[in-house]
């Protein structure tokens, strides 16, 4: 306790605080990398005007409620005031589109990534960079915004994302890590910054619309993991600690996007390392060893912080199907009288899925609450169906929710894994889906038909990860790469608990995703018929 006091008060610690889709996280670390303070803000995105978005006061509400509440956590369990931090760094779901005027006005409400309203500008786009550009990236967002004639595109004067819009608010200075970056605009990884050539066929195609602006003067400075981003100004100080008692002057990291912290977690930034995230939405991503072969619609490519080329398949539905069911049943144990234990429910439900048949008895779910580019779907209906001879169970009804959500991923993994040859050392998995012990993990190895490693501190999630590259930023040595602080500094060697697949739930996963497959004609006429 001394040690850790000691540690606080002479400000050796690294702050990161995510904006998850579900809850804002803050984790504050020591000297040696372990958390010694968290605390969390639960918030959802709102569904207005058919556009999912978040409204940035609640951005500050929550970011001020959890970084009081870890505030308040360590003066319980240490005795001290936080008053200094040695660095910050701030992580947000990636994509989206945040636009501002010259005095700092936003355009229009925030465009999150579950949207799929830019399926034409990212057709257009693919085709003119011959580059696969997703529906969520803020340059779809920008492109379509600018076929729809929007009257607001002329007054644009800084476009960036949650994070970026954190850290400039909070430091000045308009900037994003790579990472980041790479869900705004394509990235060239031997330059560290935006394709260039592509910069310049936008600016081409958007010629004739005599905007004031240019894509480049609009868009924030890109830096690698390891660079300054700027300190923590006094109205910063404010704006993360009303009480005053937070000095400014802190240094900050470059702002990262949730894949970034995740890949950073789960110490997967080097080449054949790959991680899973599974939460609210679910995304894996495979660190390249080569530039892949040709486009894929269904993957993305991203970087790791430090810039390198990473094949990232991104499914905007996982656990919210499994969330809702849990909901209802915890309604009917509290009527029935029993008592409201939600982590219980949620250990109970995972447990007894592993009872289930491997091809869940015939059930089919589909998770889809929100459109699905990866299976070309702009909308969605979530849905449950049965044949009439179906082993219909709670063990096969919990198993065919979680096979539910992992379906789309294993769609776009399994052309890295069987067009590509994408070979991988290790998947590590973190999120929501891996917090009940080893079943999730067991689900998603057979998915993947790949070992799935899980470490103690996944719970921690892309808060931690992003206190690690904070951490880095101020303490690694001249020459040290990101990937060898992390193995050095941080994981020593750990690889965590790995789960083999078991050739059995191999298969069963198989013989679902044919059913699962099939019925997607399903669930594009529920999404025609059922408005």
């Amino acid at each position: 306790m001394d040690t850790i006091r000691t540690c606080i008060e002479q400000g050796k610690t690294a702050l990161g605080i995510e904006f998850g889709s579900t809850r804002i996280k803050a984790v504050l670390i020591d000297d040696e990398h372990k958390p010694i303070a968290s605390g969390s803000f639960v918030w959802e995105n709102r569904y207005e005007d058919s556009i999912w978005t978040y409204h940035l006061d609640e951005v500050w509400n929550g970011l001020q409620r959890s970084y009081a509440e870890l505030v308040q956590e360590a003066h319980t369990k240490y005795g001290t005031e936080l008053k200094t931090i040695g660095a910050i760094g701030f992580s947000a779901m990636m994509h989206g589109y945040l636009p501002f005027d010259h005095n700092g006005k936003q355009l229009v409400p925030f465009r999150t990534w579950r949207n799929t309203m830019t399926g034409p500008a990212a057709e257009e786009l693919t085709k003119l960079f011959h580059f696969n550009i997703p529906q969520r990236w803020s340059i779809a967002h920008l492109y379509q915004a600018i076929l729809n004639q929007e009257a607001h595109v002329k007054d644009i004067a800084f476009l960036t994302t949650l994070a970026g819009y954190v850290h400039w608010k909070l430091t000045g200075q308009r900037v994003l890590g790579i990472g980041e970056a790479s869900g705004m605009f394509p990235i060239d990884s031997s330059t560290k910054d935006y394709n260039a050539t592509m910069i310049d066929q936008f600016e081409a195609r958007i010629s004739e619309q005599g905007f004031s602006w240019k894509l480049r003067d609009i868009l924030p400075r890109v830096l690698t993991a390891g660079e300054y981003a700027g300190t923590l100004t006094e109205e910063g100080a404010r704006l993360l600690d009303p009480t005053n008692t937070l000095q400014a002057g802190i240094p900050l990291c470059p702002p990262e996007g949730d894949a970034g912290t995740g890949m950073t977690a789960t110490n997967s930034v080097a080449e054949r390392t790959g991680n899973v995230s599974a939460g609210t939405s679910v995304f894996a991503m495979a660190v390249l060893e080569q530039e892949l072969s040709q486009v894929y619609q269904e993957i993305d490519m991203v970087t790791t912080p430090s810039g390198k080329p990473v094949a990232m398949v991104h499914c905007n539905n996982c656990t919210n199907e499994i969330n809702a069911w849990a909901e209802l049943f915890r309604a009917v144990s509290v009527a029935l009288g029993a008592k409201d234990d939600q982590n219980r429910l949620f250990t109970t439900l995972f447990e007894v899925a592993q009872h289930g048949d491997v091809d869940c008895g015939g059930l089919v779910v589909y998770n889809y609450l929100s459109g699905e580019p990866v299976t070309n779907l702009e909308a969605g209906r979530p849905l449950f169906v049965r044949s009439p001879d179906s082993r219909f169970t709670l063990a096969n009804f919990m198993r065919a929710q979680l096979y539910s959500a992992c379906a789309t991923l294993k769609i776009g993994m399994d052309i890295l894994f069987e067009q590509e040859h994408v070979e991988l050392d290790r998947l590590l998995g973190h999120g929501g889906f891996f917090k009940t012990p080893l079943v999730g993990q067991r689900i998603m190895a057979a998915a993947m038909d790949t070992p799935v490693a899980v470490m103690e501190t996944a719970g921690e999630g892309g808060a931690w990860g992003c206190a690690l590259l904070a951490a880095y930023m101020q303490r690694h040595e001249a020459a040290q790469t990101l990937e060898d602080y992390l193995d050095a500094q941080v994981f020593h060697g750990n690889n965590g608990t790995v789960i083999q697949p078991e050739p059995v739930d191999v298969q069963g996963f198989q013989t679902f995703m044919k059913r699962y497959q099939s019925g997607l004609a399903v669930q594009r006429a529920a999404v025609d018929v059922l408005q």
